[in-house]
């Protein structure tokens, strides 16, 4: 249930005279960010610590292999009941890190073939299956520009998503510390 500001305000006037103690209560609303992103939410600082830490574990990946992925998963785990700002903030989190890892995929995909059609070209099959020392005597590229092109565009494109990911994951805890919505951008929902 979504409430109007001025019920909003007029209700949590009333319970924080009421109940000054039960601060909690009043701080947690439901919201459901992707029908009004221009919502803000009150949220308790526990929760805004607890979503900005979220969104900064995905950067254990430079320090632990797949840290970016177990760490949101824990914490999303143990706090996803308590909390919607927490479980929507970790969906966001993870599912921009799925995204990036299918993009990353596709384009290795495409530029190693690129890569290996443009170099073996100049190599003969019969070479590359009865000759154990084979050398690349006349490497000719001039014909397999496009290929070259391809691969260096795909792995340009893998160092800039890598490069703006650093950055939007910077950019989402600052959001998320002063209970902001953030959406990561060119990001599928696999967790909804």
């Amino acid at each position: 249930m979504v409430l109007c500001d001025t019920r909003y305000c007029l209700l949590t006037i009333y319970l924080h005279k009421r109940l000054p103690h039960a601060s909690n209560l009043v701080n947690q609303v439901e919201f459901q960010s992707s029908i009004n992103q221009n919502q803000v939410f009150m949220v308790t600082q526990s929760e805004k610590n607890t979503a900005t830490f979220i969104h900064l574990s995905l950067l254990t990946k430079y320090f632990i292999p797949f840290g970016n992925y177990l760490f949101p998963i824990i914490l999303w785990n143990l706090k996803k009941d308590k909390a919607a700002y927490i479980d929507q903030n970790a969906k966001q989190a993870l599912n921009y890190q799925l995204s990036l890892l299918l993009y990353v995929v596709i384009l290795i995909i495409v530029a190693i073939p690129c890569f290996f059609a443009s170099i073996l070209q100049n190599i003969s099959f019969n070479t590359l299956i009865t000759d154990n020392d084979f050398s690349i005597t006349n490497l000719n590229l001039g014909g397999n520009t496009g290929f070259l092109i391809t691969g260096i565009i795909a792995l340009l494109i893998i160092v800039v998503i890598k490069i703006t990911e650093f950055f939007f994951i910077i950019y989402a805890a600052v959001k998320t510390s002063n209970a902001e919505n953030f959406n990561y951008p060119l990001t599928i929902n696999f967790i909804k």
